[in-house]
């Protein structure tokens, strides 16, 4: 399942630069209109990416939030006292293809994205939509008082996902993300550095302005001694004025794909859980 997984990636990020001048036009140009409006409405669907692209020369401005746990009670205020904060920006080259680049609290994490739309849904045609989600990441808040020897690299981290969605119809949508994500320096000695994961994730709409999510990520190769959890996470998505305001519970705080899928902590069966959301500015 690894290898096949790497090997799926590999082959179609190779065929995406190979034609890459391909590709541009097909971003660039007008779609037919056998092709499905977009499967979801944010460009998150709880914690995972969706299919969701920029339009070209959109600027998204993200601010994202995850509240300390609720089990914490009224002492921290069910978790409002210990938040954690990602500010994104998201610029869309093309209609196909997307840049960007975030700061979170968590770890004082940066990080940059690119985001490339290999292939639409078309009634009547291909039966999916499949983006391409790739990052790096700094980690910024390692000491090299306490881990002596540390270098510039042990910092750095990587994803890679593939992101395959399918709109059924008008109201409801699923995705499947096989990922792969790298952190050159880990938790645990158990754990191996590359690490793997099946990411789920669908929207059913219930009105005309309001839709509830799901995502869960089951991890593959998580140490026999870890204490992280797969993350589980269900919320709502209120559109507003062409804005998705997206507000969640889930039992994983960090926000980026390394975090979330590796170092979850929360438990849902303890009522262990976070609650957040994400709010986005457009700019023209």
């Amino acid at each position: 399942m690894k290898n096949i997984l790497v090997i799926l990636m590999l082959y179609l990020t190779a065929s995406t630069l190979c034609a890459q001048e391909d590709l541009l036009a097909e971003f660039d140009s007008v779609p037919a209109d056998n092709i499905k409006s977009a499967a979801f409405k944010g460009l998150k669907i709880v914690n995972f990416e969706s299919t969701k692209m920029v339009s070209k020369g959109e600027l998204y401005f993200v601010t994202s939030h995850r509240f300390g746990s609720v089990k914490a009670g009224i002492e921290d205020f069910f978790g409002l006292d210990q938040a954690v904060t990602r500010l994104n920006f998201i610029y869309g080259i093309s209609d196909g293809i997307n840049i960007g680049i975030s700061r979170s609290s968590f770890q004082k994490i940066y990080e940059s994205s690119l985001k490339l739309r290999l292939v639409r849904e078309k009634a009547g045609g291909f039966p999916f939509t499949i983006v391409s989600s790739n990052n790096i990441l700094l980690n910024t808040a390692l000491d090299d008082e306490i881990l002596p020897g540390l270098s510039f690299e042990n910092r750095l981290g990587y994803t890679a996902q593939l992101l395959i969605s399918k709109k059924f119809n008008k109201n409801f949508s699923l995705e499947l993300m096989p990922t792969f994500f790298h952190d050159n320096l880990v938790a645990l000695d158990e754990q191996e550095n590359s690490q793997y994961a099946i990411g789920f994730g669908g929207r059913h709409k219930l009105t005309k302005r309001f839709s509830i999510n799901f995502d869960y990520g089951l991890h593959l190769n998580r140490a026999s001694n870890s204490p992280f959890k797969n993350p589980l996470s269900v919320g709502i998505d209120i559109e507003t004025g062409g804005h998705v305001f997206q507000l969640h519970f889930t039992n994983a705080q960090p926000m980026n794909t390394n975090g979330f899928l590796g170092q979850g902590t929360g438990d849902w069966g303890d009522g262990d859980v976070f609650f957040g959301f994400n709010l986005s500015r457009v700019f023209n």
